[in-house]
C-alpha cells in the first residue's frame, strides 16, 4: 500500500477536486434578494461551505450570511424580507483561501469615500501575499485571510476618483484568476480576469440585467442567457443600461477546461458550448482512444454519467447504472475511525449487484485525484461479482496543483503526480486504466488539437503550464519558513 491510497481523508468526501465558488448579481428588480437566493441555489454545486447576500435599497445596504447551504440560510421569508432593495449580489463558497469561519464568508463589504462597496469573488490570486505585505506596510488592517480582501484594500488606497476606475486600478495590481461581481449605491459591476480562467455570464429578465457564474442560474428565475463576460472585460450596469470596458487591452482567453470536465453543471452553456454535450464528446473520444471489450459501461455517479453515455454510444456497449448513489448523505455522526473510513464510500455509492455480477465492466469517472475513492469503487465492483473491472477517466492525469481557485492537494499527494498510468492501475486495483489524451480532450471541446505554443485553455493541472506568474508560490518555495500555497489551499474560499 502507498501513502496516497491510505491517506486519512474524510470518508464522505468523494475524492474530487472541489468546486471554487459561485457569484450572482441582479440589478433593478423588485424581488432582487429572492432572485439572488434562487440563483445561488442553482450555483450550489460550486460551493457548499457558506453563502451570503448583500442588497441595497437606495439608502442602506443589508446583508445576511451563514455557514452551510443556501436552503438552510435563505429559505425563510423573514430572511429575504430583511434584504430590502432592488439590487443584490450573492456568493456561495468553497474555501480555497481563508479559513472556514463566518468572517471569511462573502460578499465582503467596506465603506469608502464614495459610499459602500460589496464584492464577491470566484477564483484565486497568485500574488496575494506580496500585495498584502505592501498594503500592511501602508497601514492597511486586514479582517480576514481571504485574497478577496486584498482587492478591497487596493480599491481603498487607489487615488482615482470613480469607483469603476478604482476597481480597475486595483485589478491592474493583482494576478491570477478572478470573476467578480460588485455592488455600489449606483451600479453593479462584473469583471473577468484577463485570462478568463473562471466563468462569468450575463443574463436578462425583461429589463433586468443579471451576472452569474453559470447560465443555469438564469434558468431557475426564467431569465435569458445573453453572453459570457469576455476575458479582461469590465461590465457596468446602472440606470443608463449596460456598459462594457476593456481596460487590459486585447486578450486571448485561457478558460479553465476542468469546468467542462467536472465543475460546471451539465445544463450550463459556457463559452458558447453545452457542458453536457462536451462531456458526452469526451466519453466518445475515450472510447475511440482506449476502448476495451466489455459487457457494459458503468458511470461513477453523478459526474461520470454524461461521459459514460458518450462512451457507451460510441463503443456500442450497454449503458447500465451499476452504481447507485445515495443523494441524502450529509456529515456523519460516526467517528471516522480507519475502519469506518474504508466503509465511508458506501454511504454515497453502492453496487447494483443484479447488473454487475459476472459482467465485464468499464467504469467511467471524471478524474482521479488521490485515488482513494477509485480504489474503493473498484473493490466494490469486484465484491459485487464483476468479472473484470476497467476504468476510463474523462480527463488527462491530474498531476499538478491548481492555483486559480480549485482546492487541489500538493503535487506529492496527487496520484498522477507520483506514478505512471500502469502503476496507478495497480494501486486502484483495476484490470486496466486509461485517461483521455490532451489532444482528445481538446477535440471534445471543438478544437483540432492543443496549440502547444499558445494553449486555448488553462490546462495547468494536466500539463504544469500555468498561464500567469505564481509569485506567492515562488516566494514561499524560496522561503522555507512560509507554508506553501497548496497547503494554504487545503486549509480552506
Amino acid at each position: 500500500m502507498t501513502d496516497i491510497d491510505l491517506m486519512s481523508t474524510n470518508p464522505f468526501d468523494d475524492d474530487k477536486l472541489h468546486e471554487e465558488c459561485g457569484v450572482f448579481g441582479i440589478y433593478d428588480h423588485k424581488d432582487a434578494a429572492a432572485h439572488a437566493a434562487l440563483g445561488l441555489h442553482a450555483l450550489q454545486h460550486r460551493g457548499q461551505e457558506a453563502c451570503g447576500i448583500f442588497s441595497f435599497d437606495g439608502q442602506q445596504f443589508h446583508s445576511h450570511k451563514g455557514m452551510g447551504l443556501v436552503g438552510d440560510n435563505f429559505s425563510e421569508s423573514a430572511v429575504i424580507d430583511q434584504l430590502k432593495g432592488n439590487t443584490a449580489i450573492g456568493h456561495v463558497r468553497y474555501a480555497t483561501t481563508g479559513g472556514t469561519v463566518l468572517r471569511n464568508v462573502q460578499p465582503l463589504f467596506a465603506e469608502f469615500e464614495f459610499g459602500g462597496l460589496a464584492i464577491a469573488h470566484n477564483g484565486n490570486l497568485t500574488n496575494t501575499q506580496a500585495v498584502r505585505r505592501t498594503l500592511v506596510r501602508r497601514g492597511c488592517i486586514f479582517q480576514s485571510d481571504m485574497d478577496t480582501e486584498v482587492i478591497v484594500h487596493l480599491v481603498a488606497v487607489s487615488l482615482y476618483a470613480t469607483v469603476e476606475d478604482r476597481i480597475i486600478d486595483a485589478l491592474r495590481q493583482i494576478e491570477g484568476a478572478y470573476s467578480l461581481v460588485a455592488m455600489t449605491k449606483d451600479s453593479m459591476i462584473g469583471v473577468r480576469d484577463p485570462n478568463g480562467v473562471r466563468p462569468l455570464a450575463i443574463g436578462k429578465l425583461d429589463d433586468t440585467y443579471i451576472i452569474a457564474s453559470e447560465s443555469c442560474a438564469f434558468d431557475i428565475i426564467g431569465a435569458d442567457f445573453v453572453r459570457d463576460v469576455e476575458p479582461g472585460e469590465v461590465v457596468i450596469i446602472n440606470k443608463d443600461g449596460i456598459q462594457s470596458i476593456k481596460p487590459f487591452g486585447p486578450q486571448k482567453g485561457r478558460f479553465c477546461v476542468f469546468e467542462y470536465i467536472y465543475f460546471a453543471r451539465p445544463d450550463s452553456l459556457i463559452e458558447n458550448r453545452s457542458v453536457y454535450e462536451v462531456r458526452k464528446a469526451i466519453g466518445a473520444e475515450l472510447a475511440r482512444e482506449s476502448g476495451v471489450d466489455v459487457d457494459m459501461v458503468v458511470p461513477v455517479p453523478d459526474s461520470g454519467v454524461p461521459s459514460a453515455i458518450g462512451y457507451a454510444a460510441e463503443a456500442n456497449v450497454a449503458f447500465e447504472l451499476g452504481i447507485i448513489r445515495n443523494h441524502y448523505v450529509g456529515r456523519t455522526f460516526i467517528e471516522p475511525t480507519q475502519e469506518i473510513r474504508h466503509l465511508g464510500v458506501r454511504m454515497k455509492h453502492n453496487a447494483n449487484l443484479a447488473s454487475v455480477k459476472g459482467k465485464r465492466i468499464v467504469l467511467v469517472d471524471d478524474s482521479i485525484v488521490r485515488g482513494t475513492t477509485s480504489k474503493k469503487i473498484v473493490d466494490m465492483m469486484r465484491h459485487a461479482g464483476a468479472a473484470e473491472v476497467h476504468m476510463r477517466i474523462s480527463s488527462p492525469p491530474t498531476a499538478w496543483p491548481c492555483f486559480y481557485g480549485i482546492d487541489t492537494p500538493r503535487r506529492e499527494k496527487l496520484l498522477a503526480g507520483q506514478y505512471n498510468v500502469e502503476e496507478m492501475a495497480k494501486i486502484i486495483g483495476a484490470d486496466s486504466l486509461a485517461f483521455i489524451s490532451i489532444d482528445g480532450m481538446y477535440r471534445a471541446v471543438g478544437e483540432a488539437k492543443r496549440n502547444n505554443d499558445s494553449p486555448q485553455f488553462c490546462d495547468a493541472c494536466f500539463t504544469g503550464e500555468y498561464p500567469t506568474r505564481l509569485q506567492d508560490h515562488d516566494d514561499e518555495v524560496a522561503d522555507d519558513k512560509q507554508p506553501s500555497l497548496p497547503l494554504l489551499a487545503e486549509k480552506g474560499k
